[in-house]
Protein backbone atom coordinates (compact mmCIF):
# COMPACT_ATOMS: atom_id res chain seq x y z
CA UNK A 1 0.00 0.00 0.00
CA UNK A 2 2.81 2.18 1.12
CA UNK A 3 6.06 2.50 0.33
CA UNK A 4 8.95 4.64 1.70
CA UNK A 5 12.30 4.30 -0.18
CA UNK A 6 15.19 6.20 1.32
CA UNK A 7 13.28 8.52 2.34
CA UNK A 8 15.10 11.38 4.09
CA UNK A 9 14.28 14.61 6.02
CA UNK A 10 17.01 17.29 7.60
CA UNK A 11 17.00 20.81 9.05
CA UNK A 12 19.01 23.37 9.23
CA UNK A 13 20.22 24.35 13.11
CA UNK A 14 23.34 26.53 13.64
CA UNK A 15 24.16 26.73 9.29
CA UNK A 16 24.90 23.36 9.75
CA UNK A 17 22.56 19.97 8.38
CA UNK A 18 20.84 18.17 11.18
CA UNK A 19 19.25 14.78 9.73
CA UNK A 20 15.73 14.13 11.22
CA UNK A 21 15.14 10.62 9.24
CA UNK A 22 17.84 9.11 7.16
CA UNK A 23 16.93 6.92 4.63
CA UNK A 24 14.24 5.11 5.79
CA UNK A 25 12.95 2.53 3.29
CA UNK A 26 9.67 0.24 4.27
CA UNK A 27 6.19 -0.98 3.16
CA UNK A 28 3.07 -1.02 4.50
CA UNK A 29 1.01 -3.69 3.56
CA UNK A 30 -3.37 -2.77 3.06
CA UNK A 31 -5.14 -3.78 6.34
CA UNK A 32 -2.22 -3.91 8.77
CA UNK A 33 -1.81 -2.13 12.06
CA UNK A 34 1.34 -0.49 12.04
CA UNK A 35 2.72 0.56 15.69
CA UNK A 36 5.65 2.98 15.58
CA UNK A 37 7.69 3.50 18.93
CA UNK A 38 11.07 5.03 20.01
CA UNK A 39 12.79 7.46 22.10
CA UNK A 40 10.98 10.96 22.38
CA UNK A 41 12.60 12.83 19.37
CA UNK A 42 13.86 9.60 17.73
CA UNK A 43 11.71 10.96 14.37
CA UNK A 44 8.46 9.36 14.87
CA UNK A 45 5.94 12.55 14.25
CA UNK A 46 8.39 13.65 11.77
CA UNK A 47 7.74 10.35 9.44
CA UNK A 48 4.18 10.19 9.74
CA UNK A 49 3.58 14.01 9.01
CA UNK A 50 5.93 12.99 5.72
CA UNK A 51 3.74 10.41 4.96
CA UNK A 52 0.63 12.73 5.45
CA UNK A 53 2.27 15.40 3.20
CA UNK A 54 2.39 18.05 6.27
CA UNK A 55 6.02 18.28 5.79
CA UNK A 56 8.14 17.82 2.53
CA UNK A 57 10.59 15.09 2.09
CA UNK A 58 14.78 16.28 1.87
CA UNK A 59 15.56 12.91 -0.51
CA UNK A 60 13.58 9.56 -1.61
CA UNK A 61 10.36 8.76 -2.87
CA UNK A 62 7.10 7.77 -1.30
CA UNK A 63 4.93 5.48 -3.14
CA UNK A 64 0.91 4.69 -2.72
CA UNK A 65 -0.17 1.38 -4.67
CA UNK A 66 2.33 1.69 -6.66
CA UNK A 67 2.12 6.01 -7.10
CA UNK A 68 4.35 8.37 -6.90
CA UNK A 69 2.79 10.92 -4.50
CA UNK A 70 6.13 12.42 -3.01
CA UNK A 71 5.40 15.46 -4.64
CA UNK A 72 1.37 15.60 -3.62
CA UNK A 73 -0.03 18.37 -0.87
CA UNK A 74 -1.57 17.22 1.85
CA UNK A 75 -4.94 18.17 0.24
CA UNK A 76 -4.13 15.78 -2.57
CA UNK A 77 -3.23 12.87 -0.44
CA UNK A 78 -6.20 13.30 1.46
CA UNK A 79 -8.18 12.90 -1.43
CA UNK A 80 -6.62 9.82 -2.30
CA UNK A 81 -7.94 8.15 1.65
CA UNK A 82 -4.46 9.12 4.28
CA UNK A 83 -5.66 10.30 7.43
CA UNK A 84 -4.04 11.98 10.28
CA UNK A 85 -4.96 12.52 13.87
CA UNK A 86 -2.66 14.67 15.67
CA UNK A 87 -1.41 14.20 19.06
CA UNK A 88 -3.08 17.60 20.11
CA UNK A 89 -6.65 17.83 18.90
CA UNK A 90 -7.51 20.83 16.93
CA UNK A 91 -10.53 23.01 18.35
CA UNK A 92 -12.90 23.99 15.87
CA UNK A 93 -14.77 26.59 17.92
CA UNK A 94 -18.54 27.41 17.01
CA UNK A 95 -18.79 23.90 15.41
CA UNK A 96 -21.40 21.40 17.23
CA UNK A 97 -19.71 17.69 17.53
CA UNK A 98 -22.68 16.01 14.98
CA UNK A 99 -21.14 18.51 12.45
CA UNK A 100 -17.81 17.77 12.48
CA UNK A 101 -18.37 13.61 12.34
CA UNK A 102 -21.09 14.69 9.62
CA UNK A 103 -18.85 16.61 7.32
CA UNK A 104 -16.02 14.30 7.80
CA UNK A 105 -18.40 11.36 6.11
CA UNK A 106 -19.24 13.40 3.23
CA UNK A 107 -22.40 12.50 3.05
CA UNK A 108 -26.23 13.09 4.38
CA UNK A 109 -25.09 11.26 7.56
CA UNK A 110 -27.56 9.77 9.78
CA UNK A 111 -27.57 10.80 13.50
CA UNK A 112 -27.52 7.42 14.22
CA UNK A 113 -24.23 7.29 11.81
CA UNK A 114 -22.64 9.87 13.65
CA UNK A 115 -23.73 8.33 17.48
CA UNK A 116 -22.16 4.97 16.62
CA UNK A 117 -18.83 6.48 16.09
CA UNK A 118 -19.09 8.46 19.22
CA UNK A 119 -20.04 4.93 20.65
CA UNK A 120 -16.94 3.60 18.99
CA UNK A 121 -14.65 5.57 21.15
CA UNK A 122 -16.53 5.62 24.42
CA UNK A 123 -18.12 8.41 24.36
CA UNK A 124 -21.88 8.53 24.96
CA UNK A 125 -23.67 9.81 21.73
CA UNK A 126 -26.65 11.74 24.20
CA UNK A 127 -24.13 13.54 25.72
CA UNK A 128 -21.66 14.87 23.14
CA UNK A 129 -23.39 14.72 19.54
CA UNK A 130 -24.64 18.88 20.69
CA UNK A 131 -21.73 19.81 22.51
CA UNK A 132 -19.45 22.61 21.12
CA UNK A 133 -16.01 21.89 20.18
CA UNK A 134 -14.55 24.38 23.01
CA UNK A 135 -12.70 24.88 25.78
CA UNK A 136 -15.24 23.56 28.38
CA UNK A 137 -14.03 20.09 26.22
CA UNK A 138 -11.35 17.86 28.13
CA UNK A 139 -8.37 17.10 26.60
CA UNK A 140 -8.93 13.32 26.42
CA UNK A 141 -12.57 14.36 25.14
CA UNK A 142 -11.48 16.08 22.20
CA UNK A 143 -8.96 13.45 21.16
CA UNK A 144 -11.76 10.79 21.24
CA UNK A 145 -13.67 13.04 19.02
CA UNK A 146 -10.95 13.17 16.68
CA UNK A 147 -10.57 9.30 17.02
CA UNK A 148 -14.09 9.23 15.48
CA UNK A 149 -14.00 12.11 12.82
CA UNK A 150 -11.19 10.50 11.37
CA UNK A 151 -12.75 6.86 11.32
CA UNK A 152 -15.96 8.45 9.77
CA UNK A 153 -13.86 9.87 6.84
CA UNK A 154 -13.69 5.99 5.94
CA UNK A 155 -10.01 6.56 4.73
CA UNK A 156 -7.49 3.67 3.57
CA UNK A 157 -4.93 4.96 5.52
CA UNK A 158 -5.38 6.33 9.20
CA UNK A 159 -2.68 7.49 10.58
CA UNK A 160 -2.83 8.44 14.72
CA UNK A 161 -0.01 10.51 16.90
CA UNK A 162 -0.20 9.27 20.10
CA UNK A 163 -4.06 8.70 20.54
CA UNK A 164 -3.94 7.27 23.96
CA UNK A 165 -2.95 11.16 25.00
CA UNK A 166 -5.20 12.07 27.71
CA UNK A 167 -7.60 9.25 27.51
CA UNK A 168 -8.41 7.66 31.21
CA UNK A 169 -7.59 4.16 31.59
CA UNK A 170 -11.24 3.33 31.42
CA UNK A 171 -11.87 4.34 27.81
CA UNK A 172 -8.34 2.42 26.87
CA UNK A 173 -9.56 -1.10 26.47
CA UNK A 174 -12.78 0.62 24.10
CA UNK A 175 -10.21 2.43 22.43
CA UNK A 176 -8.17 -0.88 21.12
CA UNK A 177 -11.47 -2.25 20.25
CA UNK A 178 -11.87 1.06 18.21
CA UNK A 179 -8.68 0.45 15.91
CA UNK A 180 -9.34 -3.70 15.56
CA UNK A 181 -13.05 -2.81 14.67
CA UNK A 182 -11.81 -0.31 11.83
CA UNK A 183 -9.00 -2.98 10.91
CA UNK A 184 -11.60 -5.37 10.51
CA UNK A 185 -13.46 -3.20 7.94
CA UNK A 186 -10.33 -2.87 5.78
CA UNK A 187 -8.81 -0.04 7.24
CA UNK A 188 -4.78 0.23 7.57
CA UNK A 189 -3.45 1.83 10.55
CA UNK A 190 -0.24 3.91 11.44
CA UNK A 191 -0.33 4.64 15.11
CA UNK A 192 2.27 5.92 17.32
CA UNK A 193 2.84 4.91 20.72
CA UNK A 194 4.20 3.02 23.80
CA UNK A 195 1.42 1.67 25.40
CA UNK A 196 1.87 -1.73 25.23
CA UNK A 197 -1.72 -2.82 24.81
CA UNK A 198 -1.79 -0.91 21.85
CA UNK A 199 1.46 -2.31 20.71
CA UNK A 200 -0.02 -5.78 21.60
CA UNK A 201 -3.03 -5.44 18.76
CA UNK A 202 0.13 -4.25 15.57
CA UNK A 203 0.66 -6.56 13.02
CA UNK A 204 4.36 -5.21 12.69
CA UNK A 205 6.46 -2.34 15.23
CA UNK A 206 8.52 0.05 13.45
CA UNK A 207 11.26 1.28 16.03
CA UNK A 208 12.69 4.34 15.39
CA UNK A 209 16.24 6.19 17.15
CA UNK A 210 18.04 8.94 16.41
CA UNK A 211 16.08 9.29 12.64
CA UNK A 212 16.83 5.40 11.83
CA UNK A 213 15.10 2.18 11.33
CA UNK A 214 15.81 0.51 13.90
CA UNK A 215 13.88 -2.41 13.26
CA UNK A 216 10.77 -3.37 11.38
CA UNK A 217 8.80 -6.43 11.32
CA UNK A 218 6.50 -8.82 12.99
CA UNK A 219 5.39 -7.76 16.75
CA UNK A 220 6.48 -11.19 17.61
CA UNK A 221 9.58 -10.86 16.45
CA UNK A 222 10.46 -7.16 17.09
CA UNK A 223 9.29 -6.59 20.68
CA UNK A 224 11.44 -9.17 22.39
CA UNK A 225 14.55 -7.51 21.23
CA UNK A 226 13.35 -4.18 22.03
CA UNK A 227 12.49 -5.28 25.55
CA UNK A 228 15.60 -6.92 26.48
CA UNK A 229 18.78 -5.13 24.14
CA UNK A 230 19.01 -1.26 24.64
CA UNK A 231 17.79 0.65 21.17
CA UNK A 232 21.48 2.13 20.73
CA UNK A 233 22.81 -1.31 20.65
CA UNK A 234 20.10 -2.54 18.31
CA UNK A 235 21.18 0.38 15.75
CA UNK A 236 24.82 -0.56 16.23
CA UNK A 237 24.14 -3.90 15.38
CA UNK A 238 22.20 -3.07 12.27
CA UNK A 239 19.38 -4.85 13.55
CA UNK A 240 16.65 -3.51 10.18
CA UNK A 241 14.38 -5.34 8.79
Amino acid sequence: MIKLDNVSYKVKEGGKDRYILRNVSLEIESGDIIVVTGHNGSGKSTLMKIIMGILPVTSGKIYLDGKDITDMDIAERARLGIAYAFQTPVRFKGLKVRDLISTAQKTNSKIMDVCNYLSRVGLCARDYIDRELNDKLSGGELKRIEIATTFARGARLNIFDEPEAGIDLWSFDGLISAFEENKGEGGTNIIISHQEKIIGIADKVLVLDSGNVVAYGDRESVMPNVKTRPVCSMLQGGSNE
